[in-house]
Order: C-alpha cells, then structure tokens, then sequence
C-alpha cells in the first residue's frame, strides 16, 4: 500500500478521487484518547482498502468564536503546533491529512454542505469514526442521525466512539492535558500522551544573550497561547545527533531582559556547544524545575541559570539518559 503523505489545505483533493475512511476532530496532543480513535481508523483502512484519513481545523473553532466574540480568555490553550499534530497524525498511520480552515465561511455552512462537500465530495468518504456527541455545521447543528442518514444516501457507514478512560477510569482529553500541562505536571501528560511532552520547530535566532552569559542557547517559537506552564524545564533534544543531548530550558517572555512578550523556548544543552541554527529539533520535557521570574540585574539572572543548569545535572546524574 502506499505509504505517502498527503496534506491538503482545501477540498475537493486535486490529485485523488481514492476512496476513504475519516475521523474528524481538533486532534489537539494526539492524546491516547485520539490514538485510540486513529487505530480504529487504521484497521478499517487496512480491512476495506481505503486510505485512513484524518480532518482537523486551525484554528481550533473555540477560538475562532472567542476572537469573533471579542472574549480572548475562552481561547483554549495550544498544546501542540499544526506542525508538531500534524507530524504526529502520520506518525499515528494517517496518510491523508486535511486541515480546515475554521473560519466565517465554515462556521456557516449548513450541517447538510458540511457532508456533501467536505465527506462525500472532497474525500469520497466510505467510513467515518466520529464521538458520540459529535456536531458540525452552522450552530452546531448537525448531529449523528443527520450523518446515518446522509450516510446511506451517498454510500458511507459511520461508527461513534465512546470516550477512552485512562486506568483509574477517568477521561482521556485535551482538557485533561492542558490542565496537567499547565501546573508543570510532566507525569500526569506523559501518562495521557502515552510518551513525554515535546515541543518541535526549526531553530531561529535569538537576541545571543544566553551565549554572551555563557550559556548558548538554541531557541524554537512555540505555539500561543501555550498550554505548557512558563518556566525552568529539564529536557532532551532530539535531531542534532544519534543520540538525544541533555538540557535545561527557558519557556517563557523572559521578562529580564526584553518587555517584547512574546514566547520562547529556550534551550541550553549542557556540557557541548552545538551549531543549531534552522536544523528540525525536538525538545521533551522531563521535569520541571521553576517557574518563570524577573530577576534584578543579568549578574543575579546568570547565577539562576548557573543553578538551573546544575539542577538538570543532578536530574541526569540519578536519571540517567
């Protein structure tokens, strides 16, 4: 079977008339709740000869109705970039990705349109896997019948998925994360994204501020409003040698040394310098150290980092790599 990636950004596909089987969803962390739902895509793939398919939104349609609302504290945090969902969507098996544009003109669209155009239309759908509480289509209007119904009109069955639980039977989901994200609690993600939390990117330059205070680091734009909680991290990074390299990282706006505000993770790799600038890296967290602070003077901010560094030493010493 074919194994490429196809990432469209609008439908009808231009290159495909191939039948497929969908799940539909924001897909926010690719959480096990989500692998659970991609694996059931998998095997109906495999079993009936389609291509397994996944259909999401940027941006998350939460915040396309908070910014049109003019209510900026209901954007949900993000825990993944499109890059690093998407990335992690194919990892998961899927070979035909479609990311939607959430915007007036979808937030319109009758629950009818959704179908014919986006499912039978632009994916010549055969199989869908949705939750079962489901809804699409302007006001939220569609729901699991209208699809079943639709469904043997144009030729596609559909499957709904209860929740997934973890193993104190409490719900696999986004909410979950951030919440678990956001108060730096790397056991409790890593437990509901079956790996540890990690942030990819190409490396861009900084202000070399850490490099005039001895401690280079390489740095990577992270997605806004992040989800993870600002503060000192242990981490490795992946994609600059055979094996992951040990750091300590920065995420937050630095407030020391600029008042600019936006957000940045910044990663000092300990005992090695390293020629990062714009290789593909992957950052995971390991454990949190501190939050985020404003420091006086860069005498006092460089005695933190000495001591954040030495942290992450002592991590590794009892860890290990």
């Amino acid at each position: 079977m074919n194994t490429d990636l196809h990432l469209y950004h609008r439908l009808p596909r231009h290159d495909s008339t191939a039948p497929s089987a969908v799940t539909i969803g924001n897909f926010d962390g690719v959480h096990r709740g989500h692998q659970a739902i991609l694996a059931q895509v998998r095997q109906q793939a495999d079993t009936r000869g389609l291509v397994p398919t996944v259909m999401t939104f940027t941006p998350h349609p939460r915040a396309f109705f908070a910014r049109r609302g003019q209510r900026p504290e209901l954007i949900p945090t993000q825990i993944n970039s499109l890059r690093d969902r998407v990335s992690r969507l194919a990892a998961q098996g899927m070979r035909q990705i479609v990311v939607e544009r959430f915007d007036q003109h979808l937030a319109d669209m009758s629950a009818e349109d959704f179908i014919l155009r986006l499912l039978v239309r632009g994916l010549n759908t055969r199989w869908l896997l949705v939750g079962e509480d489901f809804r699409y289509g302007h006001k939220r209007s569609g729901d699991i019948d209208l699809l079943r119904r639709m469904g043997r009109e144009h030729g596609f069955e559909v499957q709904t998925l209860a929740d997934v639980g973890d193993d104190q039977g409490q719900r696999i989901s986004s909410s979950a994360l951030r919440t678990a994200l956001a108060v730096g609690n790397l056991e409790r993600s890593s437990e509901l994204l079956g790996a540890p939390y990690r942030i990819g990117g190409h490396v861009i330059h900084g202000r070399k501020l850490g490099h005039d205070l001895g401690f280079p680091t390489l740095n990577l734009r992270v997605p806004e409003p992040c989800a993870a909680r600002s503060g000192i991290y242990v981490v490795l990074v992946h994609g600059l040698s055979e094996q992951p390299l040990p750091g300590v990282a920065s995420l937050g706006v630095r407030p020391t040394v600029t008042r600019d505000g936006t957000l940045l993770l910044e990663t000092h790799i300990l005992d090695r310098q390293v020629d990062a600038y714009g290789k593909l890296v992957c950052v995971e967290f390991l454990a949190f150290l501190r939050d985020e602070e404003t420091f006086p003077d860069l005498t006092t901010l460089t005695a933190a980092i000495r001591q954040d560094a030495q942290g992450a030493c002592d991590y590794f010493a009892s860890h290990g790599l």
